[in-house]
Order: C-alpha cells, then structure tokens, then sequence
C-alpha cells in the first residue's frame, strides 16, 4: 500500500510517499502552508491523490525524549489529518531526521535555493524510511 509521510513544519511541510511494495520511499513534495487548517486539507487532498492507505507524521520530539510545543503541534495535526481523511495516521519519532536530510543532500552537492526547498521533502523520506523498516521487522517471523 502506498504510505505517505509528513515532515511538518511552521511554515514548510515536507511529503513523502512510498510505492505500494512498500520498499522505497521518494520526495513527493513541500508544501509551504502556515494555516493549520488549509494544510490538513492540502495534505488530505495529496493523500487521496496519491491513493494513500496510511499516513504517517514526523513526531519532533526533545533528545530527551520528552515532548514540547512542537510535539503537540504534531499530535494535533495527525489527529485531524486522520479525521479529514478516514486514514490510519501513526506518529514516527523524527529526532535527527533534518540531520540526515542535510547529510544526504551533502553528498548529493545539492545547494542553496535548491536545497531549501526540497530538505523537508528528504526529512519526510528519513521518517518515511524508517517507518517502512520497521513495518518489515515486525512482519518478519522471530528467529528461535
């Protein structure tokens, strides 16, 4: 199924979206949207677009683990989202994602305009990833 991910931002949204193997996550895109309202519907009509079977939104959490503002927002966010599309929405731990982001996008020699405007679309791909990961470990019989 195909799975797409958030990288939410205050003013940038990063989007990913896996293919329906459920294998490699892509950029899909960055949406700048600062109304919270106006961005779950943006998000919900890409999700249908993109014939999404579930979200899954960056939970931006302290390296403490604890959680802020911004981890709220976040929580918010994919509660809505999950209402306005009838989807599945499951928070994904995204500390150092935009880390990575920037380390891919280094090695790639990716710069300036450019890469400000697709790092939160790389962030949501991190997060993506390592959510699709996860899914095939738990798929997989234990070893005894």
């Amino acid at each position: 199924m195909k799975i797409i991910a958030v990288d939410l931002g205050k003013v940038r949204t990063g989007l990913a979206v896996c293919d329906p193997q459920e294998y490699l996550a892509s950029p899909l895109q960055v949406v700048e949207e600062r109304n919270g309202d106006r961005l779950v519907q943006t998000v919900a009509r890409i999700a249908r677009e993109q014939e999404a079977g579930h979200l899954v939104v960056g939970l931006p959490r302290n390296m403490d683990g604890s959680e802020g503002e911004s981890a709220q927002n976040a929580r918010l966010f994919a509660k809505r989202l999950e209402e306005e599309t009838g989807l599945p929405v499951s928070l994904r731990d995204e500390r150092g994602t935009t880390i990575t982001a920037h380390h891919h996008l280094n090695q790639t020699n990716t710069r300036g305009k450019k890469r400000k405007a697709v790092v939160d679309a790389v962030a949501a791909v991190v997060i993506l990833q390592d959510f699709l990961e996860q899914r095939r470990r738990e798929r997989q019989p234990s070893a005894k």
